[in-house]
């Protein structure tokens, strides 16, 4: 099996350096797609009316400071996630083809999704902690600190609320992952083929530019679907709260009394940040990556 340790170590430093530098635009985002649910009345109320109402909103409201809830764990995140994903994504294409020239879509598809879902899995709680801190407010991301936050977590929901959402996570990242890896190989090597452009900046934005967008169209159902199963608190027995413990059951149900409720343009809420946070996001990652390759080591 192929050890390289660089597509490891370059994957996981470019995808902290993109999740830094696109972090405010997923917090709009968390925040569209928790809102407007008719079954939690902590979250029925439509606060927000855009990406960039809610961006101004939150500033106002809760401070500047407040764009940036959950970092901590979103960085931690991209450093256990990103590290693995790259990582596993070209080793497993080194498994299956031992020459570059001759991968094929459906190889990279297959590649990228597997990739993902074991990343994901592995990074499950703190994506759960990052959803909580920005959908809740910047006074519950600043209450004891990331490790107690995890503490607090495991001792009110048990192990089950560390990895909540896992599933929804997973089909998510199978998507994302599967399109946007993939997209971005095909993208660059069929222009290359073709001689329509050089292996150049210009280039990396083009093809992640087009990983961004396919990624967004087809994962944003899920990642409702996935955010609001990671907002709800299924509290153990004898932890008192004053709100409902269980909207939903599982992803399915969510996913059809969202879009029984809501409707079914429910399903795409935070599109246009999803959108914009993934095309930056991905240019960021690709180019940062692409240029680390090119380091002497």
């Amino acid at each position: 099996m192929p050890t390289d340790w660089k597509p490891f170590v370059y994957g996981g430093t470019a995808s902290v350096l993109a999740e830094c530098g696109t972090f405010p635009l997923d917090l709009t985002k968390t925040r569209l797609q928790v809102q407007g649910q008719r079954m939690e009345a902590s979250f029925r109320e439509l606060k927000y009316r855009g990406m960039f109402h809610a961006l101004k909103r939150i500033a106002k409201e809760e401070g500047i400071q407040a764009l940036y809830s959950g970092i901590r764990p979103a960085v931690l995140r991209q450093a256990v996630y990103g590290t693995i994903k790259i990582g596993c994504y070209h080793s497993f294409k080194r498994i299956l083809v031992d020459n570059p020239e001759n991968e094929t879509l459906p190889v990279n598809v297959l590649c990228g999704m597997t990739a993902g879902v074991i990343a994901s899995a592995i990074a499950n709680p703190t994506d759960v902690l990052k959803v909580r801190m920005q959908a809740q407010s910047a006074s519950f991301a600043n209450a004891g600190g990331m490790f107690n936050s995890f503490v607090t977590i495991y001792q009110e929901e048990g192990t089950k609320g560390l990895w909540r959402g896992v599933i929804p996570t997973a089909q998510r990242v199978a998507i994302v992952a599967g399109v946007a890896l993939p997209v971005y190989d095909w993208c660059k090597k069929t222009v290359l083929d073709r001689r329509l452009m050089e292996d150049n900046v210009k280039l990396h934005f083009l093809s992640s530019f087009a990983a961004g967008l396919a990624g967004a169209i087809l994962s944003n159902p899920v990642d409702v679907v996935r955010t609001r199963l990671m907002n709800q608190r299924n509290l153990r027995k004898g932890v008192a709260s004053s709100s409902s413990n269980f909207v939903y059951q599982n992803s399915i149900e969510c996913l059809l009394k969202t879009a029984k409720y809501e409707g079914f343009i429910a399903l795409y809420k935070g599109f246009v940040p999803t959108w914009v946070r993934l095309g930056p996001w991905n240019i960021i990652f690709f180019m940062a990556y692409e240029q680390m390759q090119r380091l002497p080591l």
